[in-house]
């Protein structure tokens, strides 16, 4: 029985390897092991959870690693289990463009929601499908995506037009006009942003 045992939990883990994936909803999971029983599935993973195979971030979301081992920014947007990138404050902040230090990871996908995972706070904010789905200016480095600066200050401008700058110095505005235009945002006027200099 032990071999047997043995032999699925290493065939497993190798579908999982195979995928070069870290975060796992339980609904993929199902799907991967092609378990449909969701008593079954429950088990399998408390067993794995037990073994330390497998990670619980919260129910319904595992990782094949503790969550303090992976970057908050891929944990973010693995937990929306949708379309989503790191934007506005939390690139901005890290460009040094604005000071303050947000208390939330800040996301773009196609849903409005807050949420925690351990130590990390996180707030999505919901943007219609005609921009959200448009790509210029947003990298993606094979395991999330993230907006460039210019793409992340015209999302930021779109939400609040208002928006205070620390840096400006830091701030290519022809790029970011020429974003907003390609978008199809709001293009925000340059003299207004530097306080009509």
């Amino acid at each position: 029985m032990s071999t047997v045992y043995k032999t699925s939990s290493q065939y497993r883990f190798q579908l999982i390897a195979q995928l070069n994936e870290k975060v796992f909803h339980i609904d993929d999971l199902a799907r991967i092991w092609q378990i449909s029983s969701v008593n079954t599935l429950h088990v399998t993973i408390h067993r794995y959870i037990k073994k330390g195979l497998l990670f619980r971030i919260y129910r319904g979301f595992y990782s094949i690693a503790p969550f303090e081992k992976l970057d908050p920014f891929f944990l973010g947007v693995k937990a929306l289990h949708q379309f989503a990138y790191v934007s506005t404050e939390s690139v901005l902040a890290e460009a040094g463009i604005i000071m303050q230090i947000p208390s939330k990871i800040t996301l773009i996908s196609a849903e409005s929601r807050q949420f925690t995972i351990g130590n990390y706070e996180y707030q999505s904010r919901k943007l219609q499908d005609q921009f959200l789905f448009n790509n210029i200016g947003i990298q993606d480095n094979g395991e999330f995506k993230k907006a460039g600066i210019e793409r992340a200050i015209a999302d930021l401008l779109y939400y609040n037009s208002k928006f205070y700058f620390d840096n400006y110095s830091l701030i290519d505005w022809q790029k970011v006009n020429k974003l907003q235009e390609i978008i199809g945002y709001p293009v925000t006027e340059y003299k207004k942003q530097v306080g009509g200099l």
